[in-house]
């Protein structure tokens, strides 16, 4: 799976990013905006930001099968749905 996202078109012309550019830049800027404080845990931070809209995207793709969500994740079908407990993502 190409992991690009075509940005919408500015003045005719469309824009490609990856993934891995749009998190990049993202880090880069709540990094910038510290203004030199040190911060704890940055990694759980991120992957706390990162992880629930993912589940919750990814929910919503495969309308809310969650045996097609942790197929699309790679993960089993128990831990999903813990994670979606953690998120309150879960009814």
């Amino acid at each position: 799976m190409n992991n690009v996202i075509k940005l919408k078109a500015v003045k005719g012309e469309s824009k490609r990013i990856s993934l891995n550019e749009s998190v990049k830049s993202a880090i880069a800027q709540f990094l910038s905006e510290l203004d030199g404080e040190h911060p704890d845990n940055i990694y759980d931070l991120v992957m706390q930001q990162v992880e629930e809209p993912l589940l919750e995207l990814v929910l919503d793709y495969v309308d809310g099968n969650q045996s097609k969500a942790a197929e699309c994740l790679g993960i089993n079908r128990g831990t999903l749905r813990k994670k979606l407990k953690t998120y309150e993502l879960i009814k």
